[in-house]
């Protein structure tokens, strides 16, 4: 059977009364992976560590992961986990509710300053939305613009639809909402009570009602039936009455009495037995939302040992790339430390320098403390008096968010300077005065910074092992081409050339390096057509102007729209510093070029399947209006004939590009399906431009075996770079 991906709204029910129970821990660090999923490291007063992990990818769940299953931090935070961080570090958390019936989340996070709640909808393309204390949207993972709803930042949350709750409803509308269906009885419990197919055949299978039955033959007793059991399985929710399974199933299955060798895989995860999986091992747990960690925490490893990548069966020849990318990959992760570093330093200096910009506070803070100590008041009552004196109003005590008496430390929370500074807390050695812990945080910058620079010298030895496998790489081809040397002629008419001896299968590769090219075009937009030529276009009125005239010569070809608002469009006939002969374009080329300006213009923003564009010689345009009229910026004046391209399709392509150089790249389908080892065809539609990104980017990712590889020079942001403004749909 299928692999539970999603948890089901019955799901969510239950596990929201048991991460309740984590109501009053603090929130540490909120962290981002992979743009879908969003962990917040917690500390409970009981429990120690909580982390709560909310993923709205390919996979979709909420609960409280083990320690021992959380991946390692990723590196520089995002935008959305920074804002995060600065909103709800030291954060209460207050709790989490489901709203109505449906799949989402809604988890509160109290502060002294500002409350913050985070929406999970688990459903649909999945997103996570933070908001203030009115409900307006800080930030979201997507951007969502629909009719029936907008998510966006600067707006006020919008709630899908109203869902009908089949545990909570009467018995009446219970029989009002089955009798006006036309299907059997299945069929209506999974689709208009909202149950979904697994949960309708069991509530069936608990009352004792075939599920093929018609509606209309179904008698009043049974629809009674029915009824009660969706009311003993919402009795045993709201109780918390639990008895958590993980089912397993036999990878090979057992057939003729012969048993797999294999591990058995986990096939789903419910909160209490279910007769539909009567037939199915399963494992029990103490709490369902420990059954639904382990269960994602083995769907996770399980997926990852299937999508390791064999061995190259048969090739004698090294594997130099995959060295070659291995030193490659080790030379970026040493970047992202030193990265870290730096921020580490920096952070560690600034803190040690709003220790004396805020002085007299910080020092009132570390004098109270210490002087209580020193009159053995225990530190319990010390941190009960510091929060009356901020219920008060008294500064120094409205500082202070934490008191740890275990460590003798107490951190405070300072004012950063300037309109835009933020906030930042610094935990301070309460035994010691302003000065100490000021040079202590000195010293910490310091000591990061020697690791800045031992991790600089790391870089300098891997890239000389690059070099020396690179040098072993060209003499081992070297050796090959004298090896080989007078058989191409005899074997040439067998055979195609050495041209694809080497072809690659990208997808499958668990490592791919990374060669970033830095093209002169790429701030604008472009293409290379599939005859090899470039285009570029505008992306605004300056770019227009700066197109026509600094990188439009004589032999290349100008086109525009007949729609109003589309880019300035050149196809090059040589680069910006070539000399260049007159071309004769292949109509193929021409069209590709026309294609783009289309779907780049407000032919796509209106959503219009196809558009007209021109075409004319580079003489032709001119910045020179005729007398009394005026010319806005970006604009031009077109005199003489214009070759028309009448009914061009809006059809853009996004895609990876691994060779001969690695990145992003978008344009006409004909131009991009060849050189992208993968790619996303996409047509006017409803998905806002960032939020079509995040579908291609997720559609790439699942495709390709080193997804860290589509993260570096594909990721959302860069794809959304290709895509036209307006609304997109993925084309099938």
């Amino acid at each position: 059977m299928d692999q539970k991906r999603e948890l089901s709204s019955i799901d969510l029910a239950a596990l929201v009364t048991e991460l309740n129970r984590y109501e009053g821990a603090k929130v540490d660090k909120a962290y981002l992976y992979d743009d879908d999923l969003l962990r917040l490291k917690l500390r409970d007063f009981d429990r120690g560590r909580v982390e709560l992990m909310i993923e709205v990818g390919d996979i979709k769940r909420a609960h409280a992961a083990d320690p021992d299953h959380v991946a390692d931090a990723p590196g520089r935070p995002p935008n959305f986990a920074k804002m995060l961080r600065n909103r709800m570090s030291g954060a209460d958390f207050a709790g989490v509710e489901q709203y109505e019936f449906d799949r989402i989340l809604t988890f509160e996070f109290e502060r002294e300053d500002q409350n913050t709640t985070l929406v999970a909808e688990l459903f649909g393309q999945g997103n996570v939305a933070a908001l203030d204390e009115t409900g307006e949207v800080i930030g979201a993972l997507s951007t969502v613009r629909l009719k029936s709803r907008t998510v966006a930042p600067g707006s006020q949350y919008e709630y899908p639809a109203s869902r009908l709750n089949p545990l909570d409803v009467s018995r009446g509308a219970f029989d009002r909402h089955m009798r006006e269906s036309d299907s059997d009885v299945v069929r209506t419990l999974a689709t208009q009570l909202n149950l979904g197919g697994l949960y309708a055949e069991e509530v069936c299978t608990r009352a004792g009602v075939p599920k093929e039955t018609p509606i209309e033959e179904a008698t009043d007793d049974q629809l009674g039936a029915l009824h009660d059991a969706l009311a003993r399985i919402d009795e045993r929710l709201r109780s918390g009455d639990v008895d958590p399974r993980v089912y397993e199933e036999s990878v090979d299955g057992e057939e003729d009495g012969e048993s797999s060798d294999e591990e058995p895989r986990v096939v789903d995860v419910t909160p209490f037995p279910l007769a539909e999986h009567e037939g199915l091992p399963s494992v029990g747990f103490d709490s369902f939302n420990a059954a639904v960690d382990e269960y994602f925490y083995r769907l996770g490893s399980e997926e990852t040992d299937e999508g390791e990548a064999p061995a190259d069966a048969g090739a004698s020849r090294p594997d130099f790339e995959e060295e070659i990318a291995k030193q490659e990959r080790i030379i970026e992760q040493q970047k992202g430390a030193i990265e870290g570093f730096e921020e580490q330093a920096q952070a560690e200096r600034e803190r040690a320098e709003l220790l004396y910009a805020h002085y007299d506070l910080v020092d009132e803070v570390l004098s109270t403390v210490r002087e209580a100590r020193a009159n053995e008041v225990p530190w319990d009552e010390i941190a009960e008096t510091l929060d009356a004196g901020a219920e008060r109003g008294i500064p120094a005590a409205e500082a202070v968010v934490d008191v740890d008496g275990g460590e003798g430390t107490v951190t405070v929370e300072l004012e950063e300077e300037g309109d835009d500074g933020g906030t930042v807390t610094v935990e301070l050695n309460a035994s010691e005065g302003v000065e100490v812990n000021a040079d202590r945080l000195y010293r910490e910058a310091k000591r990061v910074e020697e690791k800045k620079a031992g991790a600089q010298e790391a870089i300098e030895s891997t890239r000389e092992e690059l070099e020396a496998v690179k040098e072993r790489k060209a003499e081992w081809e070297e050796q090959q081409a004298a090896d080989d040397g007078g058989e191409g002629d005899a074997d040439g008419a067998d055979g195609e050339g050495d041209d694809e001896e080497y072809e690659t299968d990208w997808l499958s590769r668990s490592s791919i390096p990374i060669r970033s090219p830095d093209d002169w075009f790429e701030r604008f937009r472009w293409f290379h057509t599939s005859t090899g030529y470039l285009v570029i276009g505008g992306r605004n009125a300056d770019q227009n102007e700066e197109l026509v005239k600094k990188y439009m010569s004589k032999h290349d070809r100008f086109f525009h729209t007949q729609a109003h608002g589309g880019p300035v469009t050149l196809l090059k006939a040589a680069g910006p510093s070539e000399s260049a002969d007159p071309v004769d374009f292949s109509e193929e080329t021409l069209r590709e070029a026309a294609q783009f300006a289309v779907s780049y213009s407000s032919d796509w923003k209106d959503g219009r399947g196809a558009g007209d564009a021109y075409m004319v010689e580079p003489d032709q345009v001119s910045k020179t209006p005729e007398s009394g009229e005026y010319i806005e910026k970006g604009s031009f004046v077109i005199r003489g004939d214009r070759t028309y391209f009448e009914d061009v399709p809006c059809r853009i392509a996004v895609g990876v590009q691994c060779e001969p150089v690695t990145r992003a790249i978008g344009g006409p389908p004909s131009a991009i399906v060849d050189r992208a080892a993968a790619h996303v065809t996409f047509e006017p539609g409803m998905y806002a431009q960032n939020d079509a990104a995040m579908m291609a980017y997720r559609n790439l990712k699942e495709r390709f075996t080193d997804q860290s590889f589509v993260r570096k020079v594909a990721s959302a942001d860069l794809l959304q770079e290709f895509l036209p403004p307006g609304g997109s749909d993925i084309v099938d």
